[in-house]
């Protein structure tokens, strides 16, 4: 998972938790309509993102691949320490 993708995931679950707050859906359907609209958002960035780079912003990298690579650069910082 690239950094780009994690903070796509992190706009659309903020979203998603702001539209929850103001419209307060009740039911499994109300909930779904607020989770697609939260991922909506961060779809249309995603797609504006690519639009403007050139590439994708989807990688074959996923967030355990990314959580070894931020464990190797927090032993890498101790070490320098």
């Amino acid at each position: 998972m690239s950094t780009l993708e994690l903070v796509l995931n992190m706009l659309a679950e903020a979203t998603t938790t702001e539209i929850s707050k103001e419209q307060q859906p009740q039911t499994f359907e109300e909930n779904k309509d607020v989770a697609k609209s939260g991922g909506e958002v961060a779809g249309i960035a995603r797609k504006e993102a690519e639009k403007r780079t050139g590439k994708s912003v989807v990688t074959p990298k996923n967030a355990v691949d990314f959580s070894r690579f931020i464990a190797d650069v927090k032993k890498l910082d101790k070490d320098e320490k």
